[in-house]
């Protein structure tokens, strides 16, 4: 059985329940604690109940650690063109197949009760952030607390699987609260929540908002999972605002083009500089790849495609699970201001951080230099 996963928690995303280029035993080495899977494509190939019958997502994968499952409903966005929304649920045309799929609040629930993942999510209308349509924010605001229900009520593993709910409500905080107060007044059926339609490219200034909007609001003692964040930054200002959780591709997809995450920031490795650098991508770092391959060979694996992803992937995984566990410490040490204080300093040691940043610690009540 899955054990403890502390937050501040980043959870790697394994699309069909595992990693490109990772193992399982790689994921344990790196001490992930949960990785997410996507109930739409799982759906797809092999199905639900192929992974049923196999013993759920932790047989069917051998991951020993923690899955959440999302809705589905991400597909809404990132699939509108093949998408038709409705009371009813979503609508999808299979862009292999061309087969239609309908994902219903109760469907989604049921596909991830026989996945078997340990978080669940309800399934909710999502609208892209940047969308300029008031009128659909609100119906998707309003239909998202009339799924709730729908969700809990099909929901027939909730001593095994944590059901969250997802804010909704665009940059908006009048629609922020409305969905805020709708799925709070549901409290005790959800061990935890998360703030959903963030991460699509709106401003900062905005999205920070919206975060402490939901966090002040929320449970405490419930988890607060702001989905789709993978961006050091974003996370250390959003955990300094109150959140736990976090998943992103970002890691692993920034790896696949030879960027590595460092204290500093980023490091392209395919830039000529690293060419001749026989530095390890970072000093301090402790992972395989830092302890065994300077810049310059990963410069040569970036430029060759599988090995630098693969490499490079380690060992910014590695970089989001130490940042977790650095924030976890000064958190219980109560010196969190001290690190975000010295995370900032590392990342901005000209001009300081930017505007939106200085906002959001204001906010979070941590003084900047």
């Amino acid at each position: 059985q899955p054990g403890v996963a502390r937050t501040p928690l980043f959870m790697p995303v394994g699309t069909h329940g595992a990693m490109k280029g990772l193992t399982q035993g790689q994921l344990e080495a790196l001490d992930c604690r949960v990785i997410l899977a996507n109930t739409y494509h799982m759906e797809s190939a092999p199905g639900s109940a192929t992974v049923a019958a196999l013993g759920g997502l932790h047989e069917f994968t051998g991951w020993g650690g923690g899955f959440l499952t999302d809705s589905g409903g991400f597909q809404m966005v990132s699939l509108l063109h093949l998408a038709e929304i409705g009371e009813e649920g979503v609508r999808f045309q299979n862009p292999g197949t061309g087969e239609q799929m309908l994902l219903t609040p109760e469907e989604s629930i049921g596909v991830q009760n026989r996945l078997g993942a340990d978080i669940i999510m309800a399934l909710d209308d999502v609208v892209s952030s940047v969308t300029a349509d008031r009128e659909r924010f609100e119906e998707a605001t309003h239909r998202t607390t009339r799924w709730i229900d729908r969700c809990i009520a099909a929901h027939k593993r909730p001593e095994e699987q944590n059901l969250f709910a997802i804010v909704q409500g665009g940059l908006d905080p009048e629609l922020r609260r409305l969905s805020l107060e709708g799925l709070m007044a549901r409290d005790s059926h959800l061990p935890g929540y998360a703030i959903g339609g963030l991460a699509g490219g709106e401003d900062k200034d905005q999205f920070w908002r919206v975060v402490a909007q939901c966090t002040a609001a929320l449970p405490a003692g419930k988890p607060r999972y702001v989905m789709g964040v993978g961006h050091p930054l974003d996370i250390v200002v959003c955990s300094a605002l109150g959140a736990d959780m976090f998943d992103s591709v970002y890691p692993t997809r920034t790896a696949r083009f030879g960027t590595a995450l460092v204290p500093e920031g980023m490091l392209r490795l395919k830039q000529q500089q690293c060419r001749d650098d026989h530095r390890p991508i970072d000093a301090e770092c402790k992972c395989m790849v830092c302890k065994n391959y300077t810049r310059a060979e990963l410069h040569q694996h970036a430029a060759r495609g599988a090995q630098g992803a693969i490499l490079i992937s380690y060992h910014n995984i590695h970089y989001m699970q130490a940042l977790g566990r650095q924030m976890r410490t000064a958190i219980e040490a109560g010196t969190f201001p001290d690190f975000v204080r010295n995370f900032l300093r590392t990342q901005f040691p000209s001009d300081g951080p930017p505007l939106w940043v200085r906002n959001a610690m204001e906010v979070a009540g941590i003084t900047l230099d």
